[in-house]
């Protein structure tokens, strides 16, 4: 009898060892990162800013108590992987609740939507995906922060319409979008043919295949077009080898104007003297002299905690926008919290907080990003909830802002996403949400 109790208890134990010990007031933040790959220098600065900061918050007692937990699952930015990540994922890590995905990648949120859709799981793509996820009656669970790709192309002309002396001087003006052959580099093309027909300008739309080390016949096309502007709607290697090649074809780069994905130290630098005087826009400046980038620096960094290898990196584009993003992902779990209590929340609860985000300068000086983040005011009919871009320009050594905030025609563009969602609607059987009876 005793032998028996003996070996059943034993039994017992050894069959709690492998029980997985369950995760005590954490919040779980799925990272399908990517550090390998032509788009590495974008996942490891952008993933490198985001978890510094999550470190961050739990160096200050994470959010109301609850720590921050994250793992991450290398995509390479292939989008089959992407998916595979996602499924192995959602589910959260020992028992902490997953808040939200952040893939960076157009390709993987395209593929995940409706997944994430079905599994009441957040979907953060900021500053790119699908634009019409800007209207969260059609795509409640899809949240393009700050700057949806319409928004970008119609802030870029409307800045080129400011330097030609007003928008009016844009009728007769050569205008070229280079853009990256992908469901990313075409998602603005139909719009920017609506602006040209409203302004009068001329547009050329031209595609550079996946990855981009090749461009000489685009940039010899361009050169024989001479357009006043070109617009470069790249990502990772295509963007120095645009510019490189742009000079070898005598185009100058104080005329080339790059978009969202296009605007990092790693797509000026390798360029060399070719780089400079390049524009491109920003919603977020490089920089290390915001508070919240001190604080990361003295409670992550100089501890030694730091996620990037070359921390020369710290406080650069790709950086700083994984902190913005880290600010954004927090700042909507602190907001749910207010609503559903101050412990581990669900993917549904924390969606409700990214659509009641409201960001003022009072609060983004207390998170310590003031000029860091634009204010931002989100709901349930505005995924966006910005819209603004700033221009800076490559001095050869760093970018240098030139412009104030440059707001997107956002009254132009809504009636075009809102039909575009009517659309996706429509064939996927979905009844919008009626948002005025969200609260």
């Amino acid at each position: 009898m005793f032998k028996r109790t003996f070996a059943g208890v034993a039994l017992a134990l050894a069959a709690t060892a492998f029980i997985p010990v369950q995760a005590a007031n954490e919040q779980y933040f799925p990272l399908q990162s990517y550090r390998v790959g032509p788009y590495a220098a974008g996942g490891t600065g952008f993933f490198g800013g985001f978890i510094d900061y999550l470190k961050y918050v739990n160096a200050n007692g994470g959010v109301n108590g609850v720590k921050l937990t994250w793992s991450e699952c290398e995509t390479e930015y292939v989008v089959e992987k992407g998916v595979e990540c996602y499924e192995r994922l959602k589910k959260g890590l020992n028992g902490a609740p997953a808040a939200a995905t952040n893939p960076l990648s157009v390709g993987i949120a395209y593929a995940t939507l409706d997944r994430s859709t079905a599994d009441k799981l957040p979907l953060i793509t900021i500053n790119h995906g699908r634009t019409d996820s800007t209207d969260g009656s059609v795509f409640p669970y899809v949240f393009p922060l700050q700057l949806n790709p319409y928004s970008e192309v119609s802030a870029i002309v409307n800045w080129i319409g400011e330097q030609s002396g007003g928008a009016a001087q844009l009728k007769g003006k050569k205008i070229v979008t280079l853009y990256h052959g992908s469901p990313y580099g075409k998602e603005t093309n139909e719009v920017l043919q609506i602006l040209a027909d409203k302004y009068g300008f001329e547009l050329t739309l031209i595609e550079v295949p996946h990855p981009g080390n090749e461009q000489q016949s685009q940039w010899l096309n361009i050169r024989r077009l001479k357009p006043d502007w070109v617009i470069l709607r790249g990502w990772g290697v295509m963007n120095p080898v645009a510019l490189k090649t742009a000079q070898k074809v005598g185009f100058p780069a104080n005329r080339i104007i790059g978009n969202i994905w296009s605007n990092s130290e790693e797509d000026a630098a390798p360029a060399g003297a070719a780089a400079k005087g390049f524009i491109s826009i920003t919603t977020h400046p490089s920089g290390t002299g915001f508070p919240v980038l001190q604080g990361i620096k003295a409670q992550v960094v100089d501890k030694g905690e730091g996620d990037l290898a070359d921390p020369k990196r710290f406080g650069t584009v790709y950086y700083n926008l994984g902190v913005v993003n880290g600010i954004l992902n927090v700042e909507a779990l602190r907001i749910a919290q207010e609503k559903f209590g101050q412990q581990p929340l669900t993917g549904e609860q924390v969606r409700w907080g990214f659509e009641n985000l409201r960001l003022d300068d009072a609060r983004l000086e207390a998170l310590g990003a003031k000029g860091l983040v634009q204010p931002l005011q989100l709901s349930c009919a505005d995924h966006e909830g910005g819209g603004a871009v700033r221009f800076q320009q490559w001095d050869g050594e760093k970018w240098n802002l030139i412009s104030d905030w440059v707001q997107a025609d956002r009254a132009l563009l809504r009636p075009i996403i809102e039909a575009s969602a009517r659309k996706y609607a429509e064939e996927k059987g979905i009844t919008p949400r009626d948002c005025s009876k969200e609260g």
